[in-house]
């Protein structure tokens, strides 16, 4: 289980198929701000909440120059469900040997109600256009989190 990647380290390399089945790169965004966000499920309450509010922002990431990039556990085709269901405006990354979100720290033992288990942690990182962790928030609120990312995008 990898520790989580602190601010100025160069974000790891990574390539998943994204919603469409198409490969997405994390070098495809050199040069732009990217929230890489982290979700436990597609289409469950505060994974739906956490997309839409940043589907719900996407004018202000534009104009900030970001590219935000939802990675879980779920198939491509569950990702299509989800985007589809809800209108997202973003590719939603597929990680189903969760080895990108093993690479950020992401994928750690959950504790529920006494039942251990791994799996991911919802959690964002804001990559700045030089390729390096600009901020990490490694237990995210859903409520306000989309204005906490504007905010830290907003500095960069």
């Amino acid at each position: 289980m990898a520790d989580w990647l602190e601010p100025g380290t160069r974000a790891p390399a990574f390539q998943l198929k994204d919603d469409q089945g198409r490969t997405v790169k994390l070098s495809d965004f050199k040069g732009r701000p990217v929230v890489l966000y982290f979700y436990p499920k597609d289409d469950t309450p505060g994974c739906t909440k956490e997309a839409c509010a940043f589907r719900d922002a996407s004018d202000r990431l534009q104009e900030l120059g970001a590219v935000v990039l939802g990675v879980s556990p779920d198939s491509v085709e569950s990702h299509a469900k989800f985007r589809d269901k809800y209108h997202l405006n973003f590719p939603l990354l597929s990680d189903p040997q969760h080895r990108v979100a093993e690479k950020y720290g992401a994928w750690r033992e959950k504790n529920m109600y006494g039942k251990k288990s791994m799996g991911i942690q919802r959690s964002t990182y804001l990559i700045g256009p030089d390729g390096k962790i600009a901020k990490v928030w490694k237990r995210v609120r859903v409520d306000g989190h989309d204005r906490q990312v504007l905010e830290a995008l907003a500095e960069l």
